[in-house]
């Protein structure tokens, strides 16, 4: 068999070690191994192997530590990174450091050998700046060491270095914010801002407004100028989530921007350039969507450059002794007395389904942290919080149907909950009272068959009101209908 090259193998497991000295032996690599750090940057330092294997954890350096000095010397060799720890920040601090790829441990033999020929036959990317000494595990958004966990950590340590737009599917309550913020956080666009909007909690009416902005006057209650989300992520990421609740009109600007770099604000003329990443989160079928009509085919493309499905938290049950520690542990940092979860109790809470997902287990952890003396939280607790609650009618049932003050309410609290710790733009007032009015007054003249007179006369207003507000919303009237 022909020589294909030499592969140096970096770690302190002689079985890991052997193994990896026959699969590479059998498809025709010379392999040269040792258990330590320092042969290996000796044997990189004078020019040998046209790849490396290394583990992390050695008995006398970090391999991760290791990396950027063979880097500087070698920046064309690429280095294969594999681990135990299952981290996030292990895979982020591998591509960071100039690592072609990261594997996880016990990683599997083909796929291995996939990268090594990938590695060997592509152009090799360039290091990368170092992760900044601040960042630790405890900061981490994402927990979890699970199979499912350390693929999500591989294509988003593949993606800190680039531009490419992401689009994050998952059921509510996995985490996809924390997964966009970890991709702005550790990606190339740190040091500029994240910037989120919720589309099923912003009206309508109400979209273009907030992502694009507008100029003083573009409607009612425009008394100034208002910078939208894109303005406001300018240089940084801006995250749309449920992306899928987005109305096919705010849909075409959006897809223009992703087309040409630019948009305008609502009621401008001058194109004004965008330099934004976008990160989108659904917890839809999009593929669905379009097929229904309800979600634009060519914008889906434009946001499916990088698909990435979030587990739900019964499809990787493992992780949950790890979540539990770490939200006790939060609580315990701010103030809640420390508490330690009995070895069935944990059972009890690892089959359970959590349909909730994370963010529902998040909220069990903190009630158990405040509200129970225990120190050791036993089963019987985890019992009686995880029953079943009784049932309650629902607002909706014959008689009890919702109000338009509280459909209203409900709305608007989505709104404003959707801002975080900002305040919408100024104006709101008029904004609201123009999106009640444009429906009110369609109505009002769809029952009266189009008669501007009789339409005054129902609402209360001035003939000459009316037909002002239909010309000012460019409301159509059809006569004679009904």
């Amino acid at each position: 068999m022909s020589h294909k090259g030499t592969i140096l193998v970096a770690d302190d497991d002689r079985s890991i070690r052997t193994v990896l000295d026959q699969a590479l032996g059998r498809v025709g690599y010379q392999v040269r191994s040792t258990g330590n750090a320092a042969t290996l940057w000796r044997w990189a330092s004078e020019g040998e192997g046209e790849l490396i294997i290394t583990d992390v954890v050695m008995p006398d350096e970090n391999g991760l530590d290791l990396l950027p000095r063979i880097k500087r010397i070698r920046p064309d060799l690429p280095i294969i990174v594999m681990s135990a720890q299952k981290t996030l920040l292990t895979a982020v601090k591998a591509a960071e450091r100039g690592a072609y790829d990261y594997l996880p441990k016990p990683f599997d033999l083909k796929e291995l050998l996939r990268v090594v020929e990938r590695a060997l036959s592509q152009p090799k990317m360039a290091p990368q700046e170092d992760a900044e000494a601040a960042a630790d595990e405890e900061k981490l958004p994402l927990i979890g060491r699970s199979p499912a966990m350390q693929e999500i950590y591989r294509v988003m340590a593949r993606l800190m270095g680039t531009d490419l737009t992401v689009l994050i599917y998952g059921e509510s309550g996995t985490g996809k914010e924390l997964v966009a913020r970890a991709l702005h956080d550790y990606g190339k666009r740190r040091n500029g801002p994240f910037v989120a909007i919720n589309m099923a909690a912003i009206p309508r009416e109400l979209i273009e407004s907030e992502l694009f902005g507008h100029e003083k006057g573009a409607f009612t209650g425009a008394a100034n100028r208002y910078a939208g989300r894109f303005e406001q992520a300018e240089g940084g990421t801006l995250f749309l989530d449920e992306i899928g609740d987005m109305p096919i009109e705010a849909q075409t600007r959006l897809l223009r921007v992703l087309q040409q770099g630019e948009y305008t604000t609502v009621g401008g003329r001058t194109p004004i350039r965008t330099d934004v990443r976008i990160v989108a989160a659904t917890n839809r079928d999009l593929r669905q969507a379009v097929n229904q009509g309800l979600f634009r085919e060519d914008l889906f493309y434009r946001l499916n450059v990088v698909p990435l499905r979030l587990p739900p938290l019964r499809e990787r049950s493992e992780d949950i002794p790890d979540l539990v520690r770490y939200f006790l542990s939060q609580a315990a940092a701010q103030g809640l007395p420390v508490k330690t979860v009995s070895p069935e109790a944990m059972e009890r809470i690892r089959r359970y389904r959590w349909p909730g997902n994370v963010r529902e287990l998040e909220n069990l952890v903190r009630r158990l942290a405040a509200l129970y003396a225990d120190d050791v939280i036993g089963i019987e607790v985890i019992d009686n919080e995880l029953a079943e609650p009784p049932q309650v009618p629902k607002p909706s049932e014959p008689g009890e149907e919702e109000t338009l003050t509280g459909a209203i309410e409900r709305h608007l609290t989505k709104y404003f909950a959707a801002q975080g710790d900002d305040l919408p733009a100024p104006g709101l007032y008029d904004r609201m009272l123009r999106e009640l009015e444009i429906p009110l007054i369609s109505l009002s003249l769809a029952a009266t068959r189009g008669n501007q007179i009789k339409a005054a006369h129902m609402l209360g207003l001035n003939r000459n009101t009316l037909r002002k507000k239909i010309r000012d919303h460019n409301i159509q009237v059809i006569r004679g209908l009904k």
